[in-house]
């Protein structure tokens, strides 16, 4: 059920998803880098300020798996606006947000409507583009992350110097504004789908619907990927700037660097990567990436007594890699959906990732102490743990049945 675009309206598209991606995940990143301000202000633990993450993934899941009763009876402009609307009110809420308890509930609602904005973005490229070429539209839409941590989280760090935490809030609701204004002329309505759906929208049809998604091996093999390999880098990624400035006696105005070198190192090798998963085959790139990705977890968790320069070569070859693997990983992923269901499918597939994300910075904070020097500790026993999710993605990606021309 693939809709063929021209080649300029296809590109078009891509950037803007693109576009509503980079706002979605610089909302989602912008909180790890406010670590230390967040913690000092509201005088809380590493430990609460990794509840605090998870809020926003907890509720992207929960969002992720009511939404998986309703995403194939609408079109997936008409989802895709609607949500991303929501979501730019909510951020809305966090950039007025007075007090702990205020902003937590903002995250939530960020969370609630921002869950599903990535398995939308996902499943519209695996219904436009020719499974042959998605490798390079997946990493056209995933350079939102390379530009989030380039341009946004050091724009965003900045805008925190000169005014307040609010204020990137305040400005990813403006950027909301501006690319659903454009997202509602380029986006195609993409309502084949729903024509598959025409029994209505009755209980027993959405139930039905949902357990077939369910009860299909091949999918719950896929869900069980996609967890490990996202719980991967996330026992890690929220606590490294708590970790640079607490251990490696990094400044607040240093922490910048490290997202942007991350972030031009990741925009420089995600076309790369994407042309290369197209070559080499996804699922041969893919599973390199995943044994290389224990190294550089292992490698950040343990660079405290390296000089700057040192920390961020192993902060960006952290970055290419983990976001590498998002480029194959996601293609495989799209491809083993049954192409009825793949709007359901997707949508719980971001569902599974939220919650994994959530249950990695819990788990990772659970493991984290502090010394009386208020130095962290057992940081490197969180990339052990995260080292040992990648090995399992690696495993259970070989499992994959893939559909369509995917699988010839």
């Amino acid at each position: 059920m693939t809709t063929h675009l021209t080649p300029q309206r296809e590109r078009w598209l891509l950037l803007t998803l693109a576009s509503i991606q980079f706002t979605s995940v610089l909302d989602f990143m912008i909180m790890m880098p406010l670590g230390p301000q967040l913690t000092g202000l509201f005088g809380i633990s590493a430990s609460q300020f990794g509840f605090l993450v998870s809020a926003y993934t907890f509720s992207a899941g929960l969002s992720g798996f009511l939404a998986a009763t309703y995403v194939d009876r609408f079109g997936r402009k008409r989802m895709m606006l609607t949500l991303y609307s929501l979501f730019g009110l909510a951020a809305v809420a966090c950039s007025f947000a007075p007090s702990f308890a205020w902003l937590m509930a903002a995250r939530v609602a960020s969370g609630f409507f921002g869950g599903v904005l990535m398995a939308l973005s996902q499943t519209i490229v695996a219904e436009v583009v020719p499974y042959e070429r998605r490798g390079r539209a997946m990493s056209l839409v995933m350079t939102s992350f390379s530009v989030a941590t380039v341009a946004g989280v050091p724009l965003a760090l900045f805008l925190v110097a000169q005014f307040n935490w609010h204020a990137p809030f305040l400005a990813i609701a403006a950027m909301v504004t501006v690319f659903a204004v454009v997202a509602s002329q380029t986006l195609p309505s993409l309502k084949g789908h729903v024509q598959t759906h025409a029994d209505g929208g009755t209980a027993r049809a959405i139930v039905a619907n949902l357990r077939a998604v369910l009860v299909d091996p091949n999918h719950l093999r896929a869900f069980a990927m996609s967890a490990s390999m996202v719980f991967a880098g996330f026992a890690v990624i929220p606590y490294i700037t708590l970790y640079l400035q607490a251990n490696a006696g990094f400044q607040s105005s240093e922490i910048p660097y490290v997202y942007l070198f991350g972030g031009v190192s990741t925009l420089l090798t995600a076309r790369w990567i994407g042309h290369w998963s197209d070559r080499a085959g996804k699922a041969y790139a893919f599973r390199r990436l995943a044994l290389l990705m224990p190294l550089p977890l292992l490698g950040m968790t343990l660079s405290a007594a390296l000089p700057m320069a040192g920390v961020l070569v192993v902060s960006s070859l952290l970055f290419v890699v983990m976001s590498g693997r998002m480029i194959p990983g996601m293609a495989l992923i799209g491809a083993s959906a049954d192409p009825q269901r793949r709007g359901s499918f997707m949508t719980l597939n971001a569902a599974v990732q939220s919650l994994a994300m959530g249950l990695a910075a819990l788990v990772g904070g659970l493991i984290l102490g502090r010394d009386s020097n208020g130095q962290l500790t057992l940081y490197w026993v969180s990339a052990l743990v995260g080292g040992c999710a990648s090995v399992l993605s690696f495993a259970l990606s070989s499992r994959l049945r893939l559909h369509g021309a995917a699988a010839q």
